[in-house]
């Protein structure tokens, strides 16, 4: 079966080449360090590292107090994070600028995680939240590394997902030292997918235990400061192609009673910016956008945030958050952000990606879920209105993040114990 793998995933590799190619036309960050994908980089001259390896933005962001936590207890260690994305990438070195070696996760390609694992020489290994990927796990423990999956999730969409190569998943998974999922039904899916009751705990998510910077919520005053504090305020964030035009047509109806309303529109991919603001301004929209004009004037009704790593004081600034990714099947993102700073939180049906947070959120208050897209106006408006049900929610919100911090420790006494055995 890995046999098979290995020769289809070097089958694929020029498909998955092109269309990094393709994606690189509307965002270059893909043209560039393309050899890392193969393991091809200046060794640091490193011994001994701790790597880390998040995905995307919501993964390195997740990781991020784990990160500072390893930073705290293994000083003298290097350390290591490995993403998949630029926009990943990026978001490393505005957390940890130089304090960490940033690379791109190689492919799954048995040469390139050779020349990778010799390249970093990890003394642990720790991967957040759901990447399962064979050879990399093989190579680990051919060499004796300790593997750690932490903020461990699997929706039951990846669980049947990964239903053709369970027998190759299984194996991998028996090269994994400890899971440390997210909730109870997190680990009761890696069982399903082959896990030892005895490699798995319950921990909780790391996301909870993201810091909170005095400038979020300071950030977040001086923009409604900006653009008048009176304003009703709402945000649409890490929408996905398919919700920015529900989103703008909930806009318009929140405009028919609230004509001062302003709407914040996030995209979730920066290849994309454009063709989001190209739609605002086709709409009619008084437009603005976040690159060139900083911040919404007070005659602006729309305003394209198109950088990167700026959602917290944006949630922090709005009244309302819609998280994206949930009208359409994407499964969701992460509700806890605008929680942090109670911001109430509105979804759509498809939440499998934090399905336990998000339904946790809407049974405490703190967040509302529609069954369909054309409920999303009616829903935003009816809070901009209520500024007590608005305030009820956000303290809902908030209680449920509060409650759930602890992660990051749990996960660190799994980390020490590795590295001393």
């Amino acid at each position: 079966m890995r046999f098979l793998y290995t020769l289809a995933m070097y089958l694929v590799t020029p498909i998955i080449v092109m269309r990094l190619l393709a994606r690189g036309v509307r965002y270059r960050g893909y043209h560039r360090r393309w050899r890392e994908r193969f393991g091809i980089f200046p060794a640091p001259g490193i011994n001994g590292s701790l790597w880390v390896h998040a995905v995307s933005v919501g993964e390195v962001n997740a990781a991020e107090p784990l990160v500072k936590a390893l930073m705290l207890a293994y000083p003298d260690a290097p350390l290591v994070v490995t993403t998949v994305t630029p926009t990943g990438s990026e978001r490393v070195l505005q957390l940890f600028g130089e304090s960490v070696h940033s690379v791109y996760l190689p492919y799954d390609l048995p040469f390139a995680v050779r020349s990778f694992l010799r390249k970093i020489r990890p003394r642990l290994a720790v991967i957040v939240e759901t990447e399962i990927w064979p050879n990399l796990y093989f190579g680990c423990r051919r060499r004796g590394i300790p593997l750690l999956i932490a903020n461990a999730r699997l929706s039951e969409r990846s669980l049947r997902g990964y239903a053709p190569l369970k027998g190759l998943v299984r194996a991998a998974l028996r090269c994994v030292s400890h899971i440390a999922a997210q909730s109870r039904t997190d680990a009761a899916r890696y069982r399903l997918l082959g896990a030892e009751p005895t490699q798995l705990s319950v921990v909780g998510n790391l996301k909870f235990d993201m810091p909170l910077s005095a400038t979020t919520k300071g950030g977040g005053q001086g923009f409604r400061d900006a653009w008048g504090t009176s304003r009703p305020v709402w945000i649409a964030a890490s929408t996905h192609e398919g919700e920015e035009m529900p989103v703008l047509e909930a806009h318009l109806k929140v405009l028919e009673r609230l004509p001062d309303a302003l709407l914040l529109i996030a995209p979730r991919h920066p290849e994309r910016f454009r063709q989001v603001e190209g739609a605002v301004r086709n709409l009619g929209f008084t437009a603005a956008v976040r690159s060139v004009d900083g911040l919404p004037g007070h005659a602006t009704q729309c305003f394209v945030i198109d950088t990167m790593g700026e959602l917290m004081p944006f949630y922090a600034s709005a009244d309302v958050a819609f998280v994206g990714g949930s009208l359409v099947p994407i499964g969701g993102h992460n509700v806890l952000e605008p929680a942090a700073v109670s911001t109430p939180v509105v979804v759509g049906p498809h939440t499998f990606n934090f399905e336990e947070i998000t339904n946790t959120l809407v049974q405490e208050g703190g967040g509302i879920r529609l069954h369909e897209a054309s409920q999303l106006g009616d829903a935003v408006r009816a809070l901009l209105r209520d500024g007590n049900e608005r305030r009820q929610m956000g303290d809902c919100a908030r209680h449920v993040f509060e409650s759930e911090r602890g992660a990051v420790e749990r996960v660190m006494r799994l980390v020490d114990r590795l590295l001393e055995e």
